[in-house]
Formats: structure tokens, sequence, C-alpha cells
């Protein structure tokens, strides 16, 4: 096969945050960087995966070594930073590698909290606008599938998703660890990150106060506030809120630092050094890092949530287990199918099919050719095989063309799908539904 599906980035497992905070592929809300990859040297198909706990390249190479360095050079102009400053930090991973760690992370065996539930659906959303600028061919739109179908698997065939404990449940547990009982408490949550606002979620169910919805999109907020069944406030009351909550979670998009130890400093003095207890799931990070050493300010980021999800991981690691299982499944069918991925397969596959099927309609009509003499019987078994050498030709000599097309995968693809030749990982009660090519 002359691709290889190659993946690079690094995670919450290989970077601290303030490495990750700085590769976040600005621009890319609508694919725009994703297809902005194609343009490098080697680069067939790509998907950016850019979350709060990771930022990673999913690539069709022509050739994974020589086109590595490319895509390193790629995310290092992207993100305006130089590569010795991330390098240390990145893993690479080609082949069957890459094709399981996509499905583990799909399937949330690689977060910061197994079995995380809001992963997924991370994934298909930058899966989806990868595909929506056909930056996405057969490959990563069947490899994707599979990883969908993957996770759906884990949730259906283990306990790892039920036995989750995801980042909002690990910070509303630290505050209650800061704060006591949260009953009394003011929540604040700026911005609209999923993260924040599951967290949000969590303390309105333990808090009797409002929860008060800051966002740049007044209206946004009101949405929010309205399913939290709290209060919505402009950006620039953000200092008065300030003042008045006991707990902050931040989650905004914004490419630069929201709340600044001097204006937190202010906030400080006129809450008496009241102690606040501040949640910062943004990447880049909403709070200037430095906030926490003024007196009472209790600030935490993503990282530091770690700690506490470690203490809740013993229950999962069992079925955590079997989840991986599953995973290596349906590695090992996507890599049967990749192989497939070659003219010679698919063309031997296609003149056995022929021939079955005309062996099997032979054998059908062998009452009406039972009078046949010997000579008869063999010109039938000659016009037979003529007829079905003549529909293999044209396909046939085309794929064997395949080799030096761009689109080689594709014409493969569609062949086998043509000749219903995919194979059994191609499972049509899955519910998989597999796009080829806008």
């Amino acid at each position: 096969m002359s691709c290889e599906v190659l993946l690079i980035g690094l995670n919450h497992s290989t970077a601290p945050v303030s490495v990750r905070e700085q590769i976040t592929f600005p621009g890319n809300q609508d694919g725009e960087v994703a297809h902005r990859l194609l343009s490098v040297e080697g680069v067939g198909e790509a998907i950016i995966f850019s979350t709060c706990n990771r930022s990673e390249i999913l690539s069709v190479a022509e050739d994974a070594s020589a086109t590595t360095p490319r895509l390193i050079n790629a995310i290092s102009l992207i993100n305006a930073i130089k590569p010795e400053s991330f390098m240390d930090h990145l893993y690479v991973k080609v082949g069957t590698d890459a094709v399981r760690h996509v499905f583990r992370v799909a399937s949330s065996l690689d977060s910061m909290v197994v079995g995380e539930p809001q992963v997924l659906g991370q994934v298909k959303e930058c899966y989806k606008r990868a595909s929506a600028v056909n930056a996405t061919g057969p490959i990563l739109n069947r490899l994707m599938h599979k990883a969908f179908f993957t996770a759906k698997r884990v949730r259906s065939e283990t306990g790892v998703a039920l036995a989750a404990v995801s980042v909002a449940y690990v910070a509303v547990e630290l505050a209650k660890k800061i704060l006591g009982d949260l009953r009394d408490k003011s929540v604040l949550l700026v911005g609209a990150g999923e993260m924040a606002e599951l967290a949000a979620r969590h303390l309105a169910g333990q808090v009797e106060k409002q929860v008060t919805v800051v966002n740049r999109t007044f209206e946004n907020a009101c949405v929010l506030a309205k399913q939290l069944h709290g209060r919505a406030a402009v950006m620039e009351q953000i200092e008065e809120c300030l003042v008045t909550a006991d707990i902050a979670i931040t989650s905004t998009g914004s490419c630069e630092t929201l709340i600044k130890c001097a204006h937190l400093a202010k906030v400080m003095r006129r809450r008496r050094y009241r102690p606040i207890f501040l949640i910062d799931i943004a990447m880049p990070r909403d709070v200037e890092p430095e906030a926490n050493d003024i007196d009472g300010v209790y600030l935490y980021n993503i990282d530091d949530l770690q700690s506490v999800a470690a203490e809740n991981m013993g229950e999962r690691r069992q079925e955590a287990l079997r989840a991986e299982n599953v995973v290596l499944e349906e590695v090992a069918k996507f890599m049967d199918w990749t192989r497939s991925l070659d003219s010679t397969p698919t063309i031997v596959a296609i003149r056995q099919k022929l021939e079955t099927i005309r062996q099997s309609e032979l054998a059908r009509c062998n009452g009406k050719l039972a009078d046949l003499t010997a000579g008869q019987r063999e010109a039938v078994e000659m016009i037979t095989r003529s007829i079905i050498n003549k529909i293999a030709h044209d396909p046939i000599a085309f794929l064997k063309k395949t080799k030096s097309r761009p689109k080689r995968n594709l014409y493969l693809d569609v062949a086998q799908r043509l000749f219903d030749i995919r194979g059994p990982e191609s499972d049509p009660d899955s519910g998989e539904e597999e796009s080829v090519e806008k």
C-alpha cells in the first residue's frame, strides 16, 4: 500500500498546559486549517483534533517518514511558535499504531478521565469540520466511521462509560473539598464551553443561588442562563460578577488571557480577600496562572484536575481492559481493509466473484444442459468464461493503472463497493454511514 495513516500530536499525558495552549490551530472553526494541510507535500487527507486536552493532526501520507517533518513545520507555522518549544512533547504514530490511537481517543480510553462522554462529541465535530471542506477522503472517512462504531461498541459492551468521572464532576468535587458545603455559594460561568457548561450543571444541582452566565454574545448567555435557571450578564460586568462569586468557571474561546492578575487583585481587595475558587478549563487559558499567588484565590486548570481524577480510576481499570480488546478487534478489521487497497487483491476478488457467479448459474441450469454433448458443454464453458472476461476487462484494466493515479484509494474503494467485495469488516448491521468523497 502506497499510503500510510500518520498521526502527529501532543496531549495531557505528554505536554503541560503551558505547551498545549500554544498549539490550538487558530482559525480551524470551519475546517479551513485542515484543508490547508492538503498543500503539505505528501499529505492526501487530513483532520485536526484540537480540544482542551489534545492537539493532533491525523493524515494520510504517501511516505510517513518524509511527511512527518513537513507536518511538524506546518504546526510551527500555523501556531507561530518555534518547533523546539514543542518537539520534545510530540508523539508520532504510523499505521496500526495511529489507527489504534484514534479508536482509543474516540472511545475515551486516552482521556484524562477514562470514559469521559464528551470526548466522542468533540472528535465527531473535528471530523465534521474536515469533511465539510473535503479535507478527508476514502481512508479517513472509513477510519472515522469505524472509530465511531468502536466507541459505540465500547459503550454498549463495557462499563467504562457507566463508571466514568468527568472533568466537570471532578471540578465540583474539588470545589467541595476547598469550600465545604456548596449550598450557599454563588457560581459564575464565563463563556459557554462544553466542559464549563457541564461543570456548571453539576454545580447548579448543588447550590441554592442562581448561576450567573457571562458571555461575549449576550444572547448566548441568556440561552444558557435560562437552561440553568440562572441569570445572564454582559462581559463588561465580569468584575462585579467576580466580586460576588464564590466559584467561577471559565471556558471562553479567547486567544488572549481574559482575567489578568492586576484585574483579579482589584477584585480580591473589593472582596476583602474572601476566598474564590477559579476553574479555568479554557485552552488557551483564560486566567493568568500567577493569579494563584494572590491571597484568597484558588486557581485550578485542566491539569490540576487530573490528580483528583486519578483517585477514581480503580473501578474503571477492569472495564478499560475489556474496552481495549474491543479496540484491538476493530483495528484489525480496519487494517485488513487498508491492505485491500492494493489493486492486486481487489482484481483477484473481482475475478473470483464473477467466476463464482458463472459457476453458480451453470449449476442452476444443469438440468437443462443434461442433453448436451461434451463438445457442446465445452462450448458453453468457453462462451460463459468469455462473457465474464469481457465484463471484467475494462474495470480491471483501469484498476491496474490506479498506481499512478492521485485518487487510487478512492477508485479501489469504489470498485470494492460496486462489486460488493469489501470483506467482513463492513458490517451491514453496524449502523455505520460511510461517505466516500464529496
